[in-house]
């Protein structure tokens, strides 16, 4: 008798596999909803057993000693984040390290895209204390909220005065950059007002690579720990199937590849630049990238401690671990 499980996700087209049915188990009747914005805390939930959760925030609880999440080290969400720092197009910043004593919107402090941004801004030499910032929303169009989450500093993290957005404070010249996970309506136009900072992002994202030796995740799976508890292997066995619906979605785009004009080249730039195993899930697989996150959110202010990946991850982190089948 299979378990039923709800899981809430984003919308990522290497789910497809998976919500189609190409991808099952037959010991989990898996439901996925696809939602626009994370579901706040899976722990406290009422409607799903999993979900689709900010590496960030799932530290910042794991730190509080909050163990109402199992989080599992398949990374759902991963990215570079150069290609995320946007500036004017008149402005004449072109380098990471042009942003020393500049000022910088960011749409959460906490997020976990722009603490790897800000990582990727201190890899160039350029640190928290380096920068001036903004807390704001990026558009008109997105709602006002607390973007600073109790981690403003007076003269050094500020919430934007007056809610205003941030693309018009970037294209009046108050903010000199902005980061932001997604970009705004109509900026990749010909005729848009703005730019990456960086003109050929992708070169900078690779050395970084190089240099780390991973590509940062962002969000990662995590379950009800009560959900865990009863059945040690369910979670493992879920991400098989996400792992599984990504290997199946990524052979069907190498062979369907006029979606766009282009992807052919992408596929093949990522295939020669990266190893094969770039995007696996598991511990040991990731456990570099784990701890270098955990400095960073130490570092930035936003854990009290420094965590380990141990501490993040401690089913997975020992050779007899309690989730059975955890993958190494």
């Amino acid at each position: 008798m299979s378990i039923s499980v709800r899981l809430a996700v984003r919308d990522w087209d290497y789910l497809t596999p998976l919500v189609l049915g190409d991808v099952a188990s037959d010991r989990i009747d898996l439901k996925i909803d696809r939602v626009g914005t994370l579901i706040s805390n899976v722990g406290t939930d009422p409607a799903y057993d999993g979900a689709e959760t900010s590496f960030s925030r799932y530290a910042s609880r794991r730190a509080a000693g909050d163990a109402t999440v199992v989080g599992i080290p398949n990374f759902i969400m991963r990215g570079f984040r150069h290609r995320c720092i946007i500036t004017a197009k008149t402005s004449g910043i072109t380098r990471l390290e042009d942003l020393a004593g500049k000022k910088i919107g960011v749409t959460g402090w906490r997020d976990s895209g722009n603490t790897w941004t800000r990582a990727a801004l201190a890899h160039a030499g350029v640190g928290v204390e380096d920068v001036m910032w903004y807390a704001g929303r990026l558009t008109a169009a997105h709602p006002i909220t607390d973007r600073l989450d109790g981690f403003g500093r007076p003269g050094r993290i500020e919430a934007i005065a007056g809610d205003r957005p941030m693309m018009e404070l970037l294209e009046s010249g108050e903010l000199d950059a902005v980061f932001t996970p997604f970009m705004p309506e109509g900026f990749f136009a010909p005729d848009s007002k703005f730019r990456p900072v960086l003109a050929d992002f992708r070169a900078a994202e690779l050395a970084y690579f190089q240099a780390v030796g991973y590509v940062p995740g962002m969000h990662l799976l995590a379950f009800k720990a009560d959900l865990v508890a009863e059945h040690p292997w369910l979670p493992q066995e879920v991400s098989d199937l996400v792992d599984r619906s990504q290997t199946m979605w990524l052979q069907k785009r190498r062979k369907y590849a006029e979606t766009t004009p282009w992807i052919i080249d992408e596929l093949s730039q990522v295939a020669q630049s990266l190893p094969a195993d770039w995007n696996d899930s598991g511990f040991a697989r990731n456990q570099k990238m784990i701890a270098d996150f955990a400095e960073e959110l130490h570092y930035q202010g936003i854990t009290p401690m420094l965590l380990s990946p141990a501490d993040l991850f401690p089913a997975y982190a020992v050779p007899t671990a309690s989730v059975s089948g955890a993958s190494a």
